[in-house]
């Protein structure tokens, strides 16, 4: 009894330690986190597409609220507090024009929009001068009218410097030239496009560089070989493919002669 009780205790105590730490993670003030550094060699974001996204306050929601947004020319949207904001936290409701987000989508691409830090600025109108609230935000999500590809609605999150988010970073492949497997004649098989990793806000990467430049036949690519910031967690299997050149191996030919 007394073996088991002090187990019990032992192990309370340590899912407590192990709570405190991860809320004292959590609530740590900017000035006592690492600060983080995008590093010579990785991609980093190109300041000539910066630009301010701009939003006026939406008092309520609903889908009457939401189509009369549309019809005016702008997008409903929210910008939630942090990672699983949905589900609580400072949410606040508002509208950006539909033109600017359409631009920026199409110009950068969807996965690029998504994986890129913006300003937010709120006006009262947006004919007015008076911002009510700067902020850093990343784009959630976009939904867009399957038959039409109108904007329906944005999501957005904070994006502080103490915080990290989970993004989904487009993939680049580079080195199609020179493969020896895509010089022979092989297809190059695209398994993903996008590889999920928890990052630092202040370090969010534009997009990963894929180099198939050696890649042969039969050979492929997965999740651990990319090359990305040291504090970048993978939130994926390390063994996830990413892409391959079809095709048997010259070994494995001759095996199967």
């Amino acid at each position: 009894m007394l073996i088991r009780r002090a187990a019990s205790l032992r192990a309370a105590t340590v899912h407590h330690r192990l709570r405190r730490f991860s809320i004292a993670a959590l609530c740590q003030e900017p000035e006592d986190l690492p600060e983080f550094r995008y590093l010579e060699g990785f991609p980093k974001p190109d300041p000539k597409y910066n630009e301010i996204i701009k939003a006026i306050p939406r008092p309520k929601s609903g889908k009457i609220i939401s189509a009369k947004e549309r019809a005016a020319g702008r997008a409903p949207s929210i910008v939630f507090e942090a990672e699983d904001g949905q589900h609580g936290g400072n949410k606040r409701l508002i509208s950006v024009q539909s033109n600017q987000i359409k631009k920026l989508v199409n110009h950068l691409g969807q996965h690029f929009f998504l994986s890129r830090l913006f300003d937010l600025e709120v006006y009262q109108d947006f004919g007015s001068e008076d911002i009510l609230e700067k902020v850093r935000v990343m784009p959630r999500s976009i939904h867009l009218h399957a038959g039409t590809d109108a904007l329906l609605n944005v999501t957005f999150i904070r994006a502080p410097s103490n915080a990290w988010l989970k993004v989904d970073v487009p993939l680049v492949f580079r080195g199609e030239d020179v493969s020896p497997g895509l010089k022979k004649g092989s297809p190059l098989l695209t398994i993903k496009r996008t590889v999920k990793y928890l990052c630092p806000a202040d370090i969010i990467p534009p997009y990963i560089d894929v180099d198939i430049s050696e890649l042969d036949v039969g050979q492929k690519i997965v999740a651990g070989d990319l090359k990305v910031h040291p504090a970048l967690r993978l939130l994926r299997s390390k063994d996830e493919p990413i892409c391959k050149i079809k095709g048997a191996r010259a070994s494995d030919q001759r095996k199967s002669t």
